[in-house]
């Protein structure tokens, strides 16, 4: 590559998974192919107002208050939907009128490929392909252990799987083998370097000896996290803790007095951008089973135990953990406590799961997936 080339990375923040993805292919990018010019783009800030509100903020609420609701129109929705049906035609007429100024940007970054981590810009782009109004390489990374049909479409040059179960479920819906690659879900590169579990503890100010559980909240610190630390401290088991609250002060103002009555056993940490070195510093992960989370735990060799999956991609993020020896799940705060407690007792059953966790684990999906695009025969030829 003569010439510096330019990779659009489109991420929609509707959730923060497929952001982190962007930024994660954005980073393997900018160390490892010094001829390419990495350009992230979240969808949501070349919308108008009302629209993102709908599209991305309703989406967080009707996950957080409504799971089931969710889940119902996760499955629903799973379908090969008609070209002629009246659904997607006000879809396709709502979405062509409030994206003119994220292709007014397109165009002028003109990049020579595109990489989706969100459904919604592979639809879009897909439609500029089919009308012959843009002729560059899309190519589409699936954030989850799962396949949902909003995914699919035409003229894509290829489709990144979690897992060859995801590339099997692409294929059925009617993707192209040779177009599917199997490679993990992308994470950024700290998640793939060996780390001293001694140093990093001293670092964060716990014991390198002592059992260590990672309570995760989400960057935003959603849930009753200090309801669920408070009932495990209380666990008859020698264990610390890190509690993470994200970006929640409130919710850091409540792990800290559980600090004051429960010295020595919890550490109370908020937003953070080192979340490697607690893992590195850990034995087990309770949190919620996202697609971006799943895989850097998995990467570091982390087991988990899965709390309050969301209905649909979740479930089955969820799923593939449990089936692979990697995680167990507690569908409340009780059942939590007990599988707690069971691990801490069985410290070789945590020792399996350990190695189950390493072993699924795919630390260089980013790079992975950048050396197929980079490498492809349409990546970097003259488009015209």
């Amino acid at each position: 590559m003569k010439n510096e080339k330019t990779v659009l990375i489109l991420s929609v923040s509707a959730g923060a998974g497929h952001v982190r993805a962007a930024e994660a292919l954005k980073k393997n990018t900018e160390e490892n192919f010094p001829g390419v010019n990495a350009i992230h783009l979240d969808v949501m800030e070349f919308v108008p107002r009302l629209f993102r509100k709908i599209y991305a903020e309703s989406y967080i609420k009707v996950v957080e208050r409504s799971p089931a609701v969710w889940g119902f129109l996760y499955n629903r929705s799973d379908k090969e939907e008609k070209e002629d049906s009246l659904l997607k035609k006000i879809r396709c007429a709502v979405q062509k009128l409030n994206t003119r100024d994220l292709f007014d940007k397109i165009d002028e970054i003109n990049p020579d490929i595109v990489i989706c981590t969100h459904f919604l810009p592979a639809e879009l782009l897909s439609r500029k392909i089919e009308k012959k109004r843009f002729n560059k390489p899309v190519w589409v990374v699936v954030t989850d252990f799962d396949i949902h049909s909003l995914w699919v479409h035409p003229h894509m040059s290829g489709y990144f799987a979690a897992s060859s179960e995801v590339a099997w479920r692409m294929k059925d819906k009617g993707i192209s083998p040779e177009n599917i690659h199997v490679t993990g879900i992308p994470i950024m590169p700290v998640f793939g370097r060996k780390h001293s579990r001694a140093e990093c503890a001293k670092e964060l100010g716990v014991s390198p000896d002592k059992t260590t559980i990672i309570l995760m909240s989400g960057g935003m610190g959603v849930g009753g996290i200090h309801l669920i630390a408070e009932k495990l401290l209380k666990i008859d088991c020698d264990f610390q803790m890190f509690a993470l609250a994200g970006k929640n002060k409130e919710l850091l103002e409540d792990l800290k007095k559980l600090e004051k009555a429960f010295p020595g056993k919890i550490r109370p940490t908020g937003f953070t951008t080192t979340i490697e070195k607690n893992m590195a510093a850990s034995d087990l992960a309770i949190s919620k089973p996202g697609g971006l989370t799943t895989s850097e735990c998995l990467a570091m060799g982390l087991p988990m135990i899965v709390i309050s999956p969301i209905p649909g991609q979740e479930e089955r993020n969820a799923d593939y953990l449990l089936e692979n020896g990697a995680a167990v799940k507690a569908h409340n705060a009780a059942v939590l406590e007990f599988k707690l407690a069971e691990l801490l007792k069985n410290p070789g059953k945590l020792s399996e799961m350990r190695k189950a966790a390493a072993k699924i684990g795919r630390p260089n999906a980013a790079m992975d997936i950048l050396k197929i695009v980079f490498n492809h025969k349409d990546t970097f030829k003259d488009q015209g």
